[in-house]
């Protein structure tokens, strides 16, 4: 703008930049974080929900049809979150863990659980199909990336290598010869179980190769959730851990240890973390990993991780 104009125009600056806020402002309000590859089912007001799913093969050029990654999630002294990818994933040290090994070790029963409460946690994610999403049914026919824990991993397992002699072994991943997953979900003291969740017989998934080939070919690649370089560093992560356990900044000294995050037992019965049905509000920037649903993951989009 030419300073004749700024100043014949200087009438209808203020309303031009207020304007321009109000829209920042609702833009910045209404930004959503959820990963839209990513499904979840459904569950009502007492907690319960059902699906039916099938997971996908190994998409073109890699190996396995799940991914598995840790992750921490807690809340410090300070009032902040501390939300992020542990490093051990990828076999590199993390400050957390050798935190927790170092309060495991203390030999104090407050430092183990302190340990307990920012254990790590353990998520698979697959390609899936959804067959059948009752409560969503503008899922049905698609592709989605779904995140799930231990217990449903567990079961797949137990599905490629049954425990008892007159059942037979299905590759659940299998196009042609696996299974639906039939997905039951119920709330027991205030945990998510999947105890009642089932595969189906075997069978394809559709009678039409080209069909099959389409689904195969709208799948997404896993490999980002253990790729290094979208993961922080050592440095990064110590730094953040300090802001949020609120010490006196500086970063804690590197330690050689022995994990012990595997020895850390979960000791709920049940399949799932804790579910909050009132979300925390933290004053910080949103959580950008993806919202997905099974065990902590569901847990930790509602929260806030902070810059």
């Amino acid at each position: 703008m030419s300073f004749a104009n700024l100043k014949s125009a200087r009438g209808s600056s203020i309303d031009n930049l207020v304007k321009a806020a109000e829209a920042v402002s609702t833009k910045s309000e209404t930004k959503s974080y959820v990963d839209e590859r990513f499904w979840k089912p459904t569950q009502d007001k007492a907690g319960n929900g059902y699906a039916v799913v099938r997971f996908l093969p190994a998409k073109e050029g890699e190996d396995l049809p799940w991914v598995r990654y840790w992750d921490h999630g807690f809340k410090g002294q300070t009032g902040l979150w501390y939300i992020e990818n542990s490093l051990t994933t990828i076999n590199q040290p993390d400050p957390v863990s050798e935190m927790n090994t170092l309060l495991w070790n203390s030999g104090r029963e407050e430092d183990k659980q302190t340990a307990r409460e920012r254990k790590r946690r353990l998520h698979y994610v697959s390609n899936i199909y959804v067959v059948s999403d009752p409560e969503s049914p503008e899922n049905n026919g698609k592709v989605f990336l779904y995140t799930y824990g231990a217990k449903i991993f567990e079961k797949i397992m137990n599905s490629m290598q049954p425990q008892y002699e007159d059942e037979t072994a299905v590759n659940p991943f299998d196009l042609w010869k696996g299974a639906n997953f039939k997905m039951k979900i119920a709330q027991v003291a205030g945990f998510r179980n999947y105890d009642r969740s089932e595969f189906g017989g075997a069978e394809a998934l559709n009678a039409d190769d080209a069909v099959l080939e389409d689904i195969y070919n709208k799948q997404y690649s896993l490999k980002e959730f253990t790729d290094p370089s979208t993961y922080k560093t050592y440095s990064e992560l110590n730094l953040k851990l300090t802001r949020v356990l609120g010490t006196d900044g500086t970063p804690q000294a590197r330690t050689e240890i022995d994990y012990v995050d595997e020895d850390i037992k979960n000791e709920s019965p049940f399949n799932d973390g804790p579910v909050v049905s009132d979300p925390v509000a933290v004053a910080a920037d949103p959580v950008q990993k993806a919202e997905a649903e099974d065990d902590t993951m569901s847990y930790f989009a509602k929260l806030a991780a902070e810059a």
